[in-house]
């Protein structure tokens, strides 16, 4: 991943929430670290499922202006990868009485604007399962690339964003939704990895 070095990259991961010990995404990063320490301008972030944390989080490290920023984060519901190209202005925590919008100035929705089928192209190729979505969900996974988006437009940023959801590792679900399918952290690393390399 040596021609990543002309690009500043700011990759984020959530640390463990509910029920499981470990979280996917931060997996994912563990799996890539000999790779990404040889990188000086990728930027590593663990972040807690706090929404008010990542909030602020977010809008201190944006204002370095990346050049990509790709967060990571797991989906248990899931047999693979996921781009996500949409996120709504919406905030809706688990077991909230209503949603809210996450920034009320804001606009209804952004959507990425990297090339997300082209990369899901070079992924499939690979052997890798991946799909382009468009629902993030409602709360921290779709706040942290709405918020990105949001602070990139009000800063005048260059920076482009997306959210990449990930499968839980076979280490991780003991009674796997699809059963059929024991995914890999490696797997993920390595879409990752060709994201990562398609900046050029």
């Amino acid at each position: 991943m040596g021609t990543l070095t002309v690009h500043t990259i700011l990759l984020t991961a959530f640390e463990p929430y509910g029920p499981w010990p470990t979280n996917a995404s931060a997996l994912a990063l563990a799996e890539l670290g000999a790779d990404l320490s040889r990188l000086p301008n990728v930027a590593i972030r663990v972040l807690p499922v706090d929404y008010e944390f990542v909030k602020a989080q977010l809008a201190e490290e944006l204002a370095a202006n990346y050049d990509y920023v790709f967060h990571l984060g797991q989906a248990p519901d899931s047999d693979k990868i996921r781009l996500e190209a949409v996120a709504l202005n919406i905030a809706c925590p688990p077991n909230a009485v209503r949603d809210r919008p996450l920034c009320s100035e804001g606009p209804l929705a952004y959507r990425s604007s990297l090339p997300l089928d082209d990369l899901a192209e070079k992924i499939r190729a690979a052997g890798i399962p991946v799909e382009v979505s468009y629902h993030a969900g409602t709360y921290l996974c779709n706040a942290a690339l709405y918020l990105t988006h949001y602070y990139i437009d009000r800063l005048e940023l260059k920076t482009r964003a997306a959210f990449i959801h990930l499968p839980l590792d076979a280490s991780q679900d003991v009674a796997p939704i699809h059963a059929d399918t024991r995914w890999s952290t490696a797997l993920s690393a390595a879409a990752i990895k060709i994201v990562l390399e398609s900046l050029g």
